[in-house]
């Protein structure tokens, strides 16, 4: 993703933009080992702080990052369901 100043952590898995509400989410899924999977999906939503900071500052988009992390036999967080519920479409 593009940004006027170099962000280490600018390459995320998928951007749903809504043109009409001026939105943008960034979703970075990833698959650990179950006892990581609330660390890591911490780890993802401060990892991208700058990159969001600069589309907000840039593009006048509000963006939102959703860390989608499953534990590799399905474990997922409490928060898991209220991440994907920010997600258009049907759940």
């Amino acid at each position: 993703m593009q940004t006027d100043r170099t962000i280490p952590n600018n390459k995320l898995d998928i951007i749903i933009q809504d043109s009409e509400k001026g939105t943008r989410l960034l979703l970075d899924v990833s698959i650990s080992g179950d006892r990581n999977v609330i660390k890591n999906e911490a780890k993802k939503s401060v990892k991208y702080k700058d990159l969001i900071a600069d589309f907000q500052r840039m593009r006048n988009v509000n963006s939102k990052v959703i860390p989608v992390i499953t534990g590799v036999t399905g474990t997922i967080s409490e928060s898991f369901r209220q991440y994907l519920s920010t997600i258009p479409g049907k759940h």
